[in-house]
């Protein structure tokens, strides 16, 4: 799933490409994904793209005003293409669920992998009609996020620090891969209680959450939007590599699985060496 660092890459690459360009149509060929009728998707014909930003994990298109704002999900994503076919896309069972034309002939598809059919798009006059952008908590790369807000967020909440990262209206943009990402850095248990934190931890967590994103940001700035998939799972170090050595003290980096996810750690490095249960697999095994 395309998190923070990769929506953000995401906005800077329409920044370049599509801003000043003005959208000729857009073609939607899943109806299932747009989740708004007013404004029309019609009424972006004929306007021009004045900016593009993010919202968590929400790419946002300014188009005079209005607002094309696309969550890609799971298996979502934008594929740039210089020239678009003239004719209108078609619903059927290709990926593409929807084109934007631009008035050079450029363009962009929006596509959705696999049977989960998650990708949303929204066309509104303010970002905040869209249900999950007016739920989004705490932006963690915002200037005015620091330690102490981390440790008020902290302090009130009764979740496991693995679920806290990922909980939008918590902290906005943080999934599933950068959320191990953080914890490996800041040798914290994914199932560690988020209030039994220390003023230590807090620390080295805050540290953690802003070095990992800033890093993966960074990486990602100026990429081709089909560059940035494999770079994100390229730089890495335990989430998606059970099975292999961890690159910070050579265990062998562990999974805890779920019923639509799974969590990687290493043990060495988060939990003392103790092996987190895995309920799945222990259920499995009976």
């Amino acid at each position: 799933m395309p998190e923070l660092p990769e929506v953000e890459a995401l906005a800077g690459f329409l920044t370049e490409r599509a801003v000043g360009r003005v959208v000729a149509r857009v073609d939607v060929a899943n109806i299932s994904v747009l989740k708004t009728f007013d404004p029309p998707v019609t009424a972006l014909g004929g306007l021009e793209i004045v900016g593009a930003t993010r919202w968590g994990k929400f790419l946002d298109v300014d188009v005079s005003g209005l607002h094309l704002i696309v969550h890609l999900a799971r298996g979502g994503w934008l594929r740039w293409r210089d020239s678009l076919p003239a004719a209108p896309a078609r619903p059927g069972k290709s990926p593409l669920a929807a084109r934007v034309h631009l008035d050079d002939g450029s363009g962009w598809d929006l596509t959705e992998m696999g049977t989960q059919k998650r990708l949303a798009m929204y066309v509104v006059r303010s970002p905040y009609d869209v249900p999950g952008i007016a739920r989004l908590g705490a932006d963690p790369l915002a200037p005015e996020f620091d330690v102490t807000a981390l440790a008020a967020i902290l302090s009130g909440s009764r979740q496991q620090i693995k679920g806290l990262l990922r909980d939008q209206s918590v902290l906005a943009g943080v999934g599933n891969a950068y959320s191990d990402e953080v914890l490996h850095a800041a040798r914290l248990s994914p199932f560690k209680l988020s209030s039994s934190l220390t003023e230590g931890e807090v620390e080295t967590l805050y540290a953690a959450l802003r070095d990992v994103l800033t890093d993966a940001v960074a990486r990602s700035a100026g990429m081709a939007a089909a560059e940035l998939k494999a770079e994100k799972k390229l730089a890495l170090r335990v989430h998606g590599r059970a099975g292999q050595p961890c690159p910070v003290c050579g265990d062998t980096v562990r999974e805890v699985s779920f019923a639509d996810s799974a969590l990687q750690y290493c043990p060495t490095c988060q939990t003392g060496g103790k092996p987190l249960a895995d309920r799945r697999l222990s259920r499995l095994l009976k």
